[in-house]
């Protein structure tokens, strides 16, 4: 796997697609990501709806329900075609997640599906940005679209907090809206330049369709409001 760009190269990146209309889909791969591209590929089912996230998932609080082998398809092809694409350092600490659930996972299901991307940062980068100037710098001016389960309460925290120009919201909470949000997504193209997706592991197959869709930039950003 290629050398992890810098957060600083990583938001080059994005400024240089928003900067010039270019499309641009950054996906981060974490220890639920690993879970559900193991799905019968380097796990067996039984092995994966044991594990205490699937079973999480599995009560309504993960955004997807397992076994879901069409999930994991497409998230394949949504890391195929991302522009950057978020790996956890093989001596992460940050996610609280057991080791063998982080980067050995990514380096086993990206080996089985020979997934090699040109392109990869930190898988943290979410949590990181929030505390980072040029991050905020990089939003203002841009007309924002916010895709999560608390779309309209970010929204206020980014206007108050931050001065940002949010011009929509998407409520999401489970993989089955997919379809209706690409299809509202459609529909906004022409009024927003970027898109930050909160999903979970859904933001792996919105990100990359999103960009490809509308010719914007659409960022996964996990949990990154929580630190706001």
């Amino acid at each position: 796997m290629p050398t992890l760009l810098t957060r600083g190269q990583t938001y080059a990146r994005i400024k240089y697609a928003l900067d010039h209309k270019r499309p641009f889909s950054l996906v981060r791969i974490g220890d639920g990501e690993n879970i559900c591209l193991a799905q019968g590929s380097v796990w067996s089912t039984k092995r994966v709806l044991q594990q205490p996230w699937a079973k999480k998932a599995n009560r309504g609080k993960k955004g997807v329900t397992l076994p879901n082998l069409r999930l994991r398809n497409q998230m394949v092809a949504g890391i195929r075609s991302a522009s950057v694409v978020g790996v956890l350092s093989p001596k992460d600490g940050l996610i609280r997640a057991p080791r063998h659930l982080k980067r050995s996972l990514t380096n086993a299901v990206f080996s089985f599906f020979r997934l090699s991307p040109r392109l990869t940062c930190d898988a943290c980068i979410n949590r990181y940005a929030p505390r980072d100037q040029q991050f905020w710098r990089l939003l203002r001016r841009r007309r924002i679209l916010l895709i999560s389960k608390d779309a309209k309460q970010t929204r206020t925290i980014l206007a108050r907090k931050w001065g940002l120009k949010v011009v929509g919201t998407i409520e999401f909470t489970h993989y089955n809206q997919i379809p209706r949000t690409l299809k509202r997504i459609r529909a906004l193209r022409s009024s927003f330049d970027l898109v930050l997706i909160s999903t979970g592991v859904n933001a792996v197959i919105l990100a990359p369709k999103i960009a490809r869709m509308t010719g914007k930039v659409a960022l996964d950003f996990g949990k990154w409001h929580h630190k706001l």
